[in-house]
C-alpha cells in the first residue's frame, strides 16, 4: 500500500500524533485525509491549513454512532478508505488505593478502557469494513489498520493500571485481528510510542519535562511527532509488516515512579 492517493482517517486527527500523520500523508500525496477528533474546531483549523485533500470531522470515540457518521462522512467525501490511523486516547493516573486505602474510582477505570480500547477497536472494525470493499491491489491487499499502544502496556508505572490496561489491551488485540481481517486483505500493525514532544506535557510542572527528556537510552530527547507519522508512513508502505507490535522509545524501560 502507497501513501500516495491512499485516502487516511485519523481518529485524534487534530493534534499530536494523529497531526503529525496527517501533515507527513498531505506531504506525501495521500488523496484524501480525514481529520476524525473531539476537537472540531482544531479538526477544522488543520483541513484549511492542508488543503483540499484534508477534511475534519467531529468523532467521539466513545459513540459507535459518531464514529460511523465521521468514516461516512469520509466516504462521501472521498469515495473510498485504505488506512485507518487510531490515535484518539486519553491518560490517567490514579493508584489503586490511595493514602487512606480507598479504592479508586471504577468509573474513572472504565472511562479510559472505554476510549483508548474499545474505541480502537471499533474505529477499527467500522474502517476495516469499509476497506473490504477496496479493490485489492498486487498482493491481495486492501487496507491498512494502524493501533496505537504504549510504552505503559510493557512497563506500567504506579499509578497507570488503567492506562496500562487499556494499552496491553491494544497489544493484545494486534494480532487476533490481524488474523480475522486478513481475509479481506487488511494488514493490522501497532505502535508503541514512549515518551514524544506533544502538547500533554505544556502543562506540566517546571522541570519535569526535561527530566523525562534525559530518561531515553538513546538518542536522549523525547520522541518528535514526526518520527511516529514516520513509522506509520513505513508501515503503511511495507507490506510484510502484519500482525505485530513495534516499541518506538530510544530503548527506554520504564521504572515504578
Amino acid at each position: 500500500m502507497q501513501t500516495t492517493d491512499s485516502v487516511f482517517f485519523i481518529s485524534g486527527g487534530a493534534s499530536g500524533l494523529g497531526e503529525a500523520v496527517a501533515r507527513r500523508a498531505i506531504a506525501g500525496g495521500a488523496g484524501g485525509v480525514v481529520i476524525a477528533d473531539l476537537n472540531l474546531a482544531a479538526a477544522q483549523a488543520l483541513a484549511t491549513e492542508l488543503g483540499d485533500r484534508a477534511f475534519a470531522v467531529e468523532v467521539d470515540v466513545q459513540r459507535t454512532d459518531a464514529i460511523a457518521a465521521g468514516i461516512n462522512a469520509g466516504m462521501e467525501k472521498f469515495g473510498r478508505l485504505h488506512v485507518v490511523v487510531n490515535c484518539a486516547g486519553i491518560g490517567w493516573a490514579e493508584r489503586t488505593l490511595d493514602r487512606e486505602s480507598k479504592a479508586a474510582s471504577i468509573d474513572n477505570y472504565r472511562r479510559v478502557i472505554n476510549i483508548n480500547l474499545i474505541g480502537t477497536y471499533d474505529v477499527s472494525r467500522l474502517a476495516a469494513e469499509q476497506m473490504a470493499k477496496n479493490e485489492p491491489n498486487a498482493d491481495g491487499e486492501r487496507g491498512v489498520v494502524v493501533l496505537t499502544s504504549s510504552l505503559a502496556a510493557f512497563d506500567g508505572q504506579i499509578g497507570q493500571a488503567a492506562y496500562s490496561s487499556s494499552k496491553g489491551g491494544i497489544v493484545g488485540l494486534t494480532l487476533p485481528l490481524s488474523r480475522d481481517l486478513s481475509p479481506v486483505g487488511v494488514r493490522v500493525m501497532t505502535i508503541a510510542p514512549g515518551l514524544f514532544d506533544t502538547p500533554i506535557y505544556d502543562t506540566m510542572p517546571p522541570g519535569l519535562k526535561e527530566h523525562l527528556a534525559s530518561t531515553p537510552v538513546f538518542p536522549r530527547r523525547l520522541g518528535l511527532p514526526d518520527e511516529y507519522a514516520h513509522l506509520v508512513q513505513t508501515v503503511v508502505e511495507n507490506a510484510y509488516l502484519n500482525g505485530e507490535t513495534i516499541r518506538l522509545d530510544a530503548a527506554l524501560r520504564m521504572a515504578p515512579k
